[in-house]
């Protein structure tokens, strides 16, 4: 049984009229016998009952009118639908996050990605590197941001941003009153610091800045987001070394100062599997490369 059958048994059983039902398929007359013969073999029932005056449908015929009616509905529904996905005017986008994209870009993005895809529906997960990475591989994710561009072969990256690492410091920290500040001024300064296990890379580019100015720092404090670092911070807990995106974060007692000479990138990445390729993740990479760079 094809689509095809169902759709010329349904035509044939509105008009009960071989002739009429042939001109509205836009054939002729004996593909649709042949079509309507087939389909009763397929079935293993007669359909219709025919004879030179008439053409009235079975009551098995008149069951399955009713079944094929609603097969073709869901069958242009179907069709309907990946179309719409093909487009990128209708689907799904299952997105994570590091924390640190709330302040690149990524919540005005998603706002007018939403607008104009209002059919999408979005989800998002604040997830670090490493687990988004294989939230992808699982097909759980369709796409990430990420701080990392080491990727296995499944995957694919590209550059969103890279800005410098300012320094966060508490509001009313002597070292606040400098304008700029040189990385070696943080030398017996206690430190605030992105966790290893959360975002090794984030955590080497760190430590590699402070070596770089001839000192290893204090660590008294390891966590797992970017926020939460301004906010130890800001609570007089230690200083920090954080993406330039983070000044965003308004939180109260931090203060942010420039660093004075260039130093390691902070870089944030967008990632996807391989594979054919998704309409709605390549307008909303788009998006938020846009809406950093104007950031």
């Amino acid at each position: 049984m094809e689509l095809r059958h169902l759709r010329y048994f349904s035509v044939l059983a509105e008009e009960l009229h071989f002739g009429r039902a042939a001109r509205r398929l836009s054939i002729s007359q004996p593909p649709l016998s042949v079509a309507i013969r087939q389909l009763e073999e397929s079935v293993g029932v007669r359909l219709f009952e025919r004879n030179s005056k008439e053409v009235r449908l079975t009551h098995a015929g008149e069951a399955l009118r009713i079944s094929a009616r609603r097969l073709l509905q869901q069958a242009e529904e179907a069709a309907t639908e990946a179309r719409d996905v093909a487009s990128g005017s209708a689907g799904r986008l299952r997105i994570g996050f590091v924390g640190a994209m709330l302040y690149r870009g990524l919540p005005p993005a998603l706002r007018a990605f939403q607008a104009k895809h209002p059919a999408v529906r979005v989800t998002l997960n604040e997830l670090n590197s490493g687990v988004q990475i294989a939230e992808l591989l699982h097909d759980r994710l369709d796409l990430g941001f990420v701080h990392t561009s080491r990727m296995p072969p499944e995957l694919r990256h590209r550059l969103l941003l890279s800005e410098p690492f300012v320094c966060c410091l508490p509001a009313g920290h002597s070292l606040a009153r400098k304008k700029v500040l040189a990385p070696a001024d943080l030398r017996d300064q206690p430190f605030v610091l992105f966790s290893r296990e959360a975002s090794p890379d984030y955590h080497e580019r760190i430590l590699s800045i402070c070596a770089d100015a001839g000192f290893l720092p204090e660590v008294r404090h390891e966590v797992r987001h970017w926020l939460a670092v301004v906010s130890l911070v800001s609570q007089g807990m230690g200083v920090a070394l954080v993406p330039q995106a983070m000044r965003n974060s308004a939180l109260r007692g931090a203060v942010f100062r420039p660093l004075d000479r260039a130093v390691a990138q902070s870089e944030a990445y967008g990632v996807w599997r391989n594979g054919p390729p998704n309409v709605l993740v390549e307008r909303l990479l788009q998006g938020v490369a846009e809406t950093a760079a104007q950031a």
